[in-house]
């Protein structure tokens, strides 16, 4: 009679399925959790919630803070009268062109930069320098430069938009791992397959991150911007409102260019989530 015999082979504890699914519950544990829908939204309704209560209590003075209804109500007349669009529509045109010569510029020094030892030594000192000096303090000397039109108003935005771009970026292809660009070597890629299979995609999280920078930039510069000798816009409107005394108006400027700043930020973030789809980060 011929026995045969079964072997069992022994699995090694750390490949068991049990220890493997604790290992996942535990780094689940310590993630972040699921990503819910409209998160971000949270935040400013509680803000306006907060701002509803208060002034139905009575708490806040209606000539400093009006209610959020009473500025709903003066965004609507504005509207109607058809001033609130044209402001608008200006203001966006401004801040479009200042913000598309800022990314090129912020762009194209970034790669010359940090990709040539050359670059580095004739653009990254220039553009710290730059940086050390306040934005808004080259405003005189641009308006004797480029008058006091559009052309300077224009020009410190893009100002404003390409040191984000520039510093992040620039930022993100110095710290490229230097194992790659040997392995690159050995592989045998070209200048133009290096920068489009290695350093592209390497420099992109810090450019997503100088480009969120720059949206909130020009936006910012904007508002200041618009104040000086303009004759229409979000910012005119408001300065125009400061010497009647009308924080309604104010207010609806300043809901207005919170409402662009968020919608221009978030559809960075989700052009990002989809670029960088390959990244398997904390908040992915």
């Amino acid at each position: 009679m011929t026995t045969t015999t079964h072997t069992t082979a022994k699995v090694p504890a750390a490949l068991t399925p049990v220890e493997g699914t604790h290992q996942v519950r535990r780094r689940r544990r310590l993630a972040p959790g699921k990503r819910l829908p409209a998160t971000r939204l949270v935040g400013p309704a509680a803000v306006l919630v907060l701002w509803s209560a208060a002034s139905a209590a009575g708490l806040l003075d209606p000539g400093a803070i009006p209610a959020p209804w009473t500025v709903l109500e003066t965004g609507s007349r504005l509207w109607t009268a058809g001033t609130l669009p044209d402001d608008i529509l200006t203001s966006l045109q401004r801040a479009a062109t200042g913000f598309s010569i800022g990314l090129a510029v912020g762009i194209l020094l970034a790669l010359a930069s940090g990709l040539t030892r050359t670059g580095e030594a004739l653009i990254d000192g220039t553009v710290n320098l730059n940086r050390a000096i306040p934005t808004l303090g080259l405003i005189p000397l641009f308006i004797l430069w480029l008058g006091i039109g559009e052309t300077f108003k224009i020009a410190i935005i893009a100002i404003v938009v390409y040191i984000p771009i520039y510093l992040n970026t620039h930022a993100a292809l110095s710290g490229i791992d230097s194992r790659f660009v040997e392995l690159a070597e050995v592989q045998g890629l070209s200048k133009y397959q290096f920068i489009r299979q290695v350093v592209v995609p390497g420099a992109l999280p810090g450019f997503f991150v100088g480009l969120r920078l720059g949206v909130t930039g020009s936006w910012l510069g904007l508002v200041v911007l618009e104040q000086i000798n303009a004759t229409s816009g979000l910012g005119y409107m408001m300065f125009q409102a400061q010497n009647y005394g009308q924080t309604d108006v104010i207010l609806v400027g300043l809901v207005v260019y919170g409402v662009f700043g968020l919608l221009s930020d978030s559809a960075v973030r989700i052009v990002e989530r989809r670029v960088l789809s390959w990244r398997r980060t904390l908040s992915s």
